[in-house]
């Protein structure tokens, strides 16, 4: 079987380090905001160029304290993607504000900065930009809206660790960027885990408080808090890990330009001149995905549908009662197919894969 990711080859690659790794938290026995935590936090800081990075229980739970301690809240509106996990705007309802979608390129699958302004009202208070599947969306583009009507910008990098616009990593353009470790992301834990990542002080110090029952000192609360702490023995693992995120994101590049030198027939994802895609998803768009997901799995091939229902469709928005102007997001629903994409891919698996494709387009 080809897998959509291979975490059993790449524990193998690993597990000396990760093995040793977790052994010293159980040694250690400081199992919460250990030295790990810190460690890693510091370190990614760094890879980031960053002044703060605050581990998280999870990449929901980033993107909710977040807007948060950007000040977001009941009332405001949020500009952001219906193309995407339910997360993005699940975040956004959960600090009772209410996302406001906006319709996507249909090449690059993330938000129309094009549409953006239209969007725009007196109650606007950020944008949650997503960098769908490894791809930064128009940054640049970005930050002048938001900087001509003071608008927060958090960027929900779940997919994107790594990615670069005009060679600067997402994550570092607006007021915090929010990271997932779940296992199959490109820095992947072996559960759950997030990280948000700021250069503002007091939104870094609201993330702080926030994460840990409102509290900085201990017993002592000065707000309403969240239990969402980065877990040690997850900070131990994601530790190993990032000594090898450049080489992993790497492959993952030259695998996509595989695919995109032998796919004929379907739509291949778009990359800017500005960005470096660092391909946690390599999602193709074609009518016939359905058959070509069909023939894949009869040939023990997995694939994914990402997503296969906007989320101005999806039931617990219904309430916002939209029936056009995200034609793209629809449309994309409609045809695209993630296929197996990871560092551990080999040649020949992308051959395979790909003859398959072609044989089906060509009919």
């Amino acid at each position: 079987m080809i897998q959509m990711v291979d975490l059993k080859k790449q524990y193998r690659f690993l597990a000396p380090e990760i093995n040793k790794a977790i052994m010293d938290v159980c040694e250690n026995t400081q199992f919460i905001n250990g030295p790990n935590v810190k460690a890693f936090e510091t370190e990614v800081a760094k890879y980031h160029g960053i002044k703060h990075a605050i581990g998280v229980g999870n990449g929901t739970d980033a993107l909710i304290l977040a807007l948060e301690a950007c000040g977001i809240g009941p009332g405001d509106e949020v500009i952001t993607t219906p193309f995407t996990f339910i997360a993005t705007s699940e975040a956004i309802e959960q600090v009772i504000a209410t996302p406001v979608f906006v319709d996507i390129e249909p090449y690059s699958l993330n938000i129309d900065t094009t549409k953006i302004e239209d969007k725009i009202t007196v109650d606007t208070k950020a944008i949650l930009v997503v960098h769908l599947f490894g791809q930064p969306a128009d940054m640049g583009e970005i930050m002048r809206i938001a900087n001509k009507h003071s608008l927060k910008v958090i960027e929900d990098c779940a997919q994107a660790f790594g990615a670069t616009y005009n060679e600067q990593k997402v994550g570092t353009f607006g007021d915090a960027g929010c990271f997932s470790f779940f296992p199959s992301k490109n820095l992947g834990c072996y559960g759950d885990g997030g990280m948000v990542i700021t250069n503002d002080d007091n939104v870094a110090h609201k993330i702080k408080m926030l994460r840990n029952h409102g509290s900085v000192k201990k017993y002592y609360h000065d707000v309403i808090g969240y239990n969402s702490r980065l877990d040690e023995m997850q900070a131990a693992i994601l530790r190993v890990k990032l000594k090898y995120i450049d080489e992993w994101n790497r492959y993952r590049r030259l695998n996509a330009n595989l695919y995109k030198e032998t796919l004929r027939g379907v739509l291949l994802p778009a990359e800017q001149e500005s960005v470096k895609h660092v391909y946690h998803q390599f999602t193709i768009q074609s009518d016939k995905r359905d058959m070509i997901a069909k023939t894949l799995k009869e040939n023990d091939i997995a694939t994914a549908v990402h997503y296969p229902v906007p989320l101005h469709k999806q039931n617990a928005f219904r309430y916002m009662n939209i029936n056009n102007g995200l034609e793209n997001s629809e449309h994309a629903a409609n045809n695209v197919l993630s296929l197996p994409m990871c560092p551990e891919l080999t040649y020949n698996n992308i051959l395979k894969i790909c003859n398959i494709i072609n044989s089906v387009v060509r009919g």
